[in-house]
């Protein structure tokens, strides 16, 4: 049965993908990873950007029950104008259900999608996963902490309360343009925080890329199995935001990144030498 949405496209690669054949896997990758170039390229440009034939992408297009790759390309285009149009048809959507307390009213949605976020955070928790990455960032001689657009606030929050702790850390993603000279001390010493979600940041997957040939072992917060950050990272947190109105809360993102961050100083404390 053929997927009706791209999220429902997401869903599903993300559930078959371990089962497909190598290059179909390769291109269901990139295309998660890109879908605005998906929409708007040819499929020659797109199977060079995704390292495979052509005609590996109508092969695909039909594994997943398309008629043709332009017939998921279709897809694609759909979700790009549904998302150039989103604020207004969102902010209309607010406009038509507003009854009683305007202003309690959406309090009390993004409350509920909080919860939402957190409870799903709690459920899919990876006791292991989060263990591997709070030692591996304990042991670094300087965290770099990467994301852009949206992605960025968790940063922030997780700089300050570093430098409140005693951790070095630096934050790249920033508008003065010094990012891969920043990066390009890192040492395999050093770890990494990268987060990106949907639709996934060119910047900062090129920074994860930078890291990993350095040597430098990465923690990363995403959002899909099919994320690009996925096979570049040590650790990859998969995080589903709630929303409300279509407006998506960062409070899962925001949460496991404190958690992360109490976590280091914590372990570094308890492995701290007696003076």
């Amino acid at each position: 049965m053929r997927p009706a949405s791209f999220d429902e496209l997401c869903e599903r690669l993300a559930h078959d993908r371990d089962t497909m054949p190598k290059r179909l896997a390769q291109t269901a990758t990139y295309m998660v990873g890109h879908p605005d170039e998906v929409a708007f390229g040819t499929a020659a440009t797109i199977a060079e950007a995704a390292g495979v034939q052509p005609s590996t992408l109508v092969r695909f297009a039909k594994a997943i029950g398309f008629d043709g790759f332009s017939d998921l390309q279709t897809l694609f285009r759909e979700r790009l104008r549904d998302r150039n149009q989103s604020y207004e048809v969102r902010l209309n959507a607010l406009e038509h259900s507003r009854e009683g307390d305007e202003g309690r009213l959406l309090l009390n949605g993004f409350i509920a999608a909080g919860h939402d976020s957190l409870a799903r955070l709690e459920q899919d928790f990876d006791s292991a996963a989060f263990e591997r990455a709070s030692a591996l960032l304990a042991r670094a001689a300087t965290i770099y902490l990467c994301a852009r657009r949206r992605a960025f606030p968790p940063l922030i929050q997780m700089r300050y309360a570093f430098a409140k702790l005693g951790i070095r850390s630096e934050i790249c993603g920033s508008i003065n343009g010094i990012d891969e000279d920043l990066l390009s001390i890192a040492t395999p010493q050093d770890a990494a925080i990268l987060i990106s979600f949907l639709p996934y940041s060119d910047q900062t997957i090129a920074m994860a890329r930078q890291l990993k040939q350095q040597g430098v072992p990465i923690v990363a917060i995403s959002d899909s199995p099919l994320s690009p950050l996925v096979p570049l990272s040590e650790v990859c947190f998969q995080l589903t935001e709630a929303d409300f109105a279509g407006f998506r809360t960062l409070a899962a993102a925001i949460t496991l990144a404190m958690a992360l961050t109490v976590a280091v100083a914590d372990k570094r404390l308890r492995h701290a030498p007696e003076s």
